[in-house]
């Protein structure tokens, strides 16, 4: 088996911080959001993995070469951003055997041993959602899919598509894609993985569903922190013996940060060589490299060697950014 992660996108719903991050590497419950799906896989016999990367990809390439080395990648540049099916057909030369396609800004959990006894062309996984229109979604009857719709205008189906497919009948799948561009069928300006699973179905192809009981979303700010949440929760806290402060788990506190007479959690992420002074913070990811002082700050996400100080209690600041009391801010980035 393969598997291709879809990390192209300009992630324009997680800025400042993607300005000089991609998205996938926002950092969340200690690690960034590509590290855990890298770990999700763990145990999954894949010869190959594929990163489509755009924006700022070499930054993907550095992370996956030193925090995975035992690895087998290949590199696919996105120049264009004409959708998720455009960019899975750029890796099309690479694909010559079943093939698991993940999107870069979802964690989800599911028992992959399905995978070896699927008889049919392939496996959709979905999630039940209130709200599906952000969403593409599935029609389902006895357990395959009739039908897909792309972030319906009137919901149709509550089942959302996670970003988490399984091509066992990968010939089916790059005869849809190169049918869908050759076509020009497009969604909203670009062309839909869900759109080419559409010509799949109208073909003949048979693909199961399976609806799993956790999916996080990470494309916003607020997505990250309740993600953070979640993870936090479900992995319990890590924090390095501190002296002045107080902790209220479960918090995630790497051993390189330094925390002076604060307050820490719950719910709260920080990463190496950041350094927090008199501080009282809860829901909140903070950064390497970023220094807090004197602040009182929830639900805020703070980017790496960021220095914010004074009186105000929720951010979203990115990168290299300086937030001082008074409200006057500096932007390095």
């Amino acid at each position: 088996m393969k598997t291709i992660i879809l990390l192209a996108g300009l992630g324009t719903r997680l800025r400042p911080h993607t300005w000089s991050k991609p998205k996938p590497l926002v950092q969340v419950a200690g690690k960034p959001v590509l590290g855990h799906i890298l770990d999700s896989l763990a145990g999954l016999e894949i010869e190959e993995t594929i990163f489509i990367v755009g924006y700022l990809g070499e930054q993907i390439q550095d992370y996956v070469s030193s925090h995975y080395p035992q690895m087998r990648a290949r590199y696919v540049e996105q120049t264009e951003m004409k959708g998720q099916a455009h960019a899975i057909q750029l890796a099309r030369e690479f694909i010559n055997q079943p093939v698991l396609i993940i999107f870069g800004d979802t964690i989800w959990e599911t028992d992959f041993t399905r995978l070896a006894r699927l008889e049919s062309d392939g496996l959709i996984y979905t999630k039940q959602v209130e709200d599906p229109r952000r969403f593409g979604v599935a029609l389902l009857k006895d357990g395959f899919v009739k039908k897909f719709v792309e972030k319906p205008s009137t919901p149709v189906s509550n089942l959302a598509v996670v970003g988490v497919y399984y091509f066992r009948a990968w010939q089916r799948l790059l005869q849809a894609l190169d049918n869908l561009i050759a076509r020009n069928i497009q969604t909203k300006g670009e062309y839909f993985l869900a759109d080419a699973m559409q010509l799949m179905l109208e073909d003949g192809a048979r693909l199961e569903a399976e609806t799993i009981p956790v999916w996080e979303d990470c494309g916003t700010r607020e997505a990250i922190l309740k993600t953070n949440r979640y993870l936090l929760n479900k992995n319990g806290s890590h924090a390095p013996p501190l002296e002045g402060s107080v902790i209220l788990p479960p918090v995630h506190i790497s051993d390189g940060a330094c925390i002076q007479n604060s307050i820490i959690g719950p719910y709260v992420s920080i990463s190496a060589e950041a350094v927090v002074e008199n501080s009282i913070l809860r829901d909140c990811i903070i950064s390497e490299g970023a220094h807090i002082e004197n602040r009182v700050l929830e639900w805020s996400l703070i980017g790496k060697h960021s220095r914010v100080v004074g009186t105000f209690q929720r951010m979203n600041v990115g990168d290299s950014s300086e937030i001082e009391a008074g409200g006057n801010g500096k932007n390095g980035e």
